[in-house]
């Protein structure tokens, strides 16, 4: 069985979009994935399956619109193994996410998107804003006293946007913690 880290793009934010946490770890183990955790409202899921992840992710799109009222076209869904996980925690900058008093960190997932068109929108203000290419990732960090001077909200109005789901470094690593926590770091 395959142990997947799934990220749900666009619930619970603005008030759109509602997915109770309870609702959506039932929703999920009626479709057959077992040891379903979610960590915050966020669209942050832990589970395991047989299946492929272009299928995890086909079923959770299909699904998710059917059992909770969403804006559909909103919602994307991507799927990572636990060593994709890994890699982008093991890949990170040098020192990035390791000071979070000083700095606010963040990964920008991809998702169906490549690198050049996903950094045309980026436009990291010099000594505010500091931004790295990774595989299928964009770390990004912003000193936190100049955080309201940084230019990460720029992107979320762009269409290359509907593309991307960001999380927290703090997430990221929560997220690597209930994987060791409960064991569930096999598979692919």
């Amino acid at each position: 069985m395959n142990t997947y880290v799934i990220l749900i793009r666009g619930i619970n934010v603005g008030g759109k979009n509602i997915v109770p946490m309870m609702g959506l770890r039932k929703c999920l183990e009626e479709q057959g994935f077992a040891n379903v955790s979610t960590y915050i409202a966020s669209g942050n899921v832990i589970l395991n399956s047989d299946k492929p992840a272009n299928a995890v992710k086909d079923q959770l799109e299909m699904v998710l619109p059917e059992n909770f009222e969403l804006d559909d076209g909103f919602i994307k869904v991507l799927v990572l193994t636990y060593n994709q996980f890994q890699a982008i925690i093991h890949n990170k900058p040098k020192g990035f996410g390791e000071q979070p008093e000083k700095y606010h960190s963040d990964a920008i997932f991809l998702m169906g998107i490549d690198l050049a068109q996903a950094m045309s929108v980026f436009d990291p203000r010099e000594g505010v804003d500091e931004v790295w290419l990774g595989d299928g990732v964009i770390y990004s960090q912003r000193l936190s006293s100049m955080r309201t001077r940084s230019r990460l909200s720029k992107i979320v109005g762009t269409p290359a946007y509907k593309s991307m789901t960001i999380r927290s470094w703090n997430t990221i690593m929560k997220l690597l913690e209930i994987l060791e926590k409960t064991g569930t770091n096999q598979g692919a």
